[in-house]
């Protein structure tokens, strides 16, 4: 593997798999993860796993129709805490498309045990920002990790 070429996580199935590494700059006095953090490891668990899906979103934004994504509803679950040092995985799966939104199943865990949930509500957004149908192609490359 190059040097220059960022880990982007992995797929299992239909799951993301994205390792993450506690640092004091993620905590708060007490040495926990603050919880506003855990929405910076939730969208890098998204942005890789549309990276790794071959979905960039460089390339929507200069389509003819530019597009972006906007979270639009976020449902969180903090359910045991984070500390320093703590060797973390963003787990992502897309579970479902429904006119302009995206629907995101998320969960932080430390060796297989839980800490944070997040139900995500993204939205395919023109650049002027209304709700856009996705583009054929952005359906095409998530059709194999969203449920049937």
């Amino acid at each position: 593997m190059s040097l220059d070429v960022p880990n982007v996580g992995r797929f299992d199935g239909r799951t993301h798999f994205l390792p993450a590494r506690i640092y004091y700059e993620d905590t708060d006095f007490s040495g926990v993860v603050y919880h506003a953090n855990y929405l910076r490891f939730f969208e890098r668990g998204r942005s890789d796993f549309l990276r790794l899906a071959g979905i960039h979103h460089a390339e929507f934004a200069a389509q003819a129709e530019p597009m972006a994504f906007a979270v639009n509803a976020m449902d969180l679950a903090f359910l045991k805490p984070a500390r320093i040092d703590d060797a973390l995985v963003v787990e992502t799966v897309f579970e479902a498309i429904k006119g302009p939104r995206i629907f995101v199943g998320q969960a932080v865990t430390r060796g297989g045990e839980t800490l944070v949930t997040a139900q995500v509500q993204v939205c395919c957004i023109s650049l002027t920002g209304r709700p856009r149908k996705p583009p054929a192609l952005l359906l095409e490359r998530l059709k194999p990790f969203l449920a049937s």
